[in-house]
C-alpha cells in the first residue's frame, strides 16, 4: 500500500507542472500578440509623436496632453534646429531637462547609434530660456517663468558668476603651493 501512496503523491504533484507550463505558455503568447499589436499602433501615421518603446509616463503625458493637462513645447537649439517635448502643466524646470534629455538621447539613438551625452557638462555650459529671461532654478515651476503650450525654449550660454567658479581654499593653496616650490 506504501508505493501505491507514493506513486499517487508523486502523480498529484507532477499534475501541477502543466499547468504551470501552459500559464508560462499563455503569458508569454500574451506577450507577444501585445508586442505585435503594440508595433502595428505605433506604426500608424496618427501616433508618430509616440516614442518606438514608450514608457508608461511617456503615454501618460500624451494622454494629458489630450486633455489639456500638459503642453508641448518647442526646444530650439543652438544651430537653430529644434525638436517637440511634451511635458505636464504642473511641471518644473527639471521635469522640462529630462524630458529633453530624453528626447535628444532618442535622436541621437536613431541617427548614431549608442552614443554618450555628458548632461552635466551641458547643463553646467548652457541653460535654457524663454523670453530671454533664463530658467536657472530647477525646483520652480515652467509656469513661473510665463511658460505655457506650445512656448518656445531655448538654449543659450550659461555664464556663471565669479562666485560660483571660484575652487575651494584648499584647492587654492595646493595650486599656489605647487608653484611656490618649483620656482
Amino acid at each position: 500500500m506504501e508505493s501505491f501512496s507514493t506513486v499517487a503523491g508523486a502523480m498529484d504533484s507532477g499534475s501541477g507542472k502543466p499547468e504551470e507550463v501552459a500559464a508560462y505558455q499563455s503569458k508569454e503568447a500574451k506577450q507577444a500578440r501585445l508586442q505585435s499589436m503594440l508595433a502595428a499602433l505605433l506604426d500608424d501615421p496618427i501616433l508618430v509623436d509616440v516614442p518606438r518603446k514608450p514608457s508608461f509616463a511617456d503615454v501618460d503625458t500624451l494622454i494629458n496632453l489630450e486633455l489639456g493637462s500638459a503642453m508641448r513645447l518647442t526646444v530650439v537649439k543652438l544651430d537653430n534646429t529644434s525638436f517637440e517635448v511634451a511635458v505636464l502643466n504642473s511641471a518644473t524646470v527639471k521635469d522640462l531637462k529630462l524630458a529633453i534629455r530624453k528626447k535628444i538621447n532618442e535622436i541621437e539613438q536613431e541617427q548614431m547609434g549608442h552614443r554618450h551625452i555628458s548632461w552635466k557638462h551641458v547643463w553646467d555650459n548652457y541653460c535654457l530660456t524663454h523670453h530671454n529671461e533664463k530658467l536657472i532654478d530647477d525646483n520652480s515651476a515652467l509656469s513661473a517663468y510665463g511658460v505655457r503650450n506650445n512656448s518656445k525654449v531655448c538654449f543659450s550660454l550659461h555664464v556663471m558668476s565669479r562666485v560660483h567658479r571660484k575652487h575651494s581654499r584648499r584647492r587654492k593653496h595646493r595650486f599656489f603651493h605647487g608653484l611656490s616650490r618649483k620656482s
